[in-house]
């Protein structure tokens, strides 16, 4: 079995991205995007990648960028994928795929037209992301959608050739459960924190639970 994909989102200090690099997760997050809690300056990842260089690849979350904002942020931050989390159309990402040639990862919020917007970006998107649908916030929310559905979103991913990661209140207490269903990938940033910063021995514990689930089926 291939091992899953384990990104760790909402990186917002030196102190949380210490923390994060230090596990075997694939992929860290940062949100870029100003209203929201979890924002980070580009010159201030610049400077904790510089001082501790992750070995993971690097996500940056954007809510209907523009291209100058894109590459102002790619100036300070060498970003492995660039992840949409807002209403962005398919001549949006085709745009910014071919001004950057990076992996765009799209949001899909689960709801009743959620398959019929992976329709939409087939053979455009680069990868998934599933999200609970919370009025009023762009993700980090800790709300968990039914993930009864998840079989379902894996297999319109996989006929596209893609990654699809689940995210949405998912925490060490859960994890096992949403395993189960054999996601390409998971998507954790409240679910590892304790009072709005990363907590090591969450992140211990999930990470921990992603092997004994790999190890359970290999």
């Amino acid at each position: 079995m291939k091992e899953p994909i384990v990104k760790l989102c909402g990186n917002r200090s030196l102190s949380d991205v210490a923390k994060t690099t230090s596990s075997e997760a694939t992929h860290l997050g940062f949100i870029f995007v100003r209203r929201t809690k979890r924002y980070v300056r580009p010159e201030a990842v610049a400077r904790w990648i510089r001082k501790i260089r992750p070995k993971q690849k690097l996500v940056g979350v954007f809510i209907e960028p523009t291209l100058e904002e894109l590459e102002q942020i790619l100036h300070f931050v060498p970003l492995d994928v660039i992840q949409l989390h807002g209403n962005e159309t398919v001549s949006q990402l085709l745009r910014i795929k071919e001004a950057f040639g990076l992996p765009v990862w799209k949001v899909i919020h689960h709801q009743e037209n959620g398959m019929n917007q992976m329709e939409i970006f087939q053979g455009v998107a680069d990868g998934y992301v599933i999200d609970s649908k919370v009025d009023g916030q762009a993700g980090g929310t800790g709300v968990r959608f039914d993930w009864e559905a998840v079989p379902s979103y894996q297999s319109a991913a996989y006929e596209q050739g893609v990654p699809c990661l689940i995210a949405g209140g998912i925490r060490p207490e859960n994890v096992a459960e949403l395993l189960t269903y054999d996601p390409d990938g998971i998507d954790l940033s409240s679910g590892i924190e304790s009072n709005e910063t990363k907590d090591i021995g969450k992140i211990q514990a999930v990470m921990k639970e992603v092997e004994r689930n790999v190890a359970s089926i290999t």
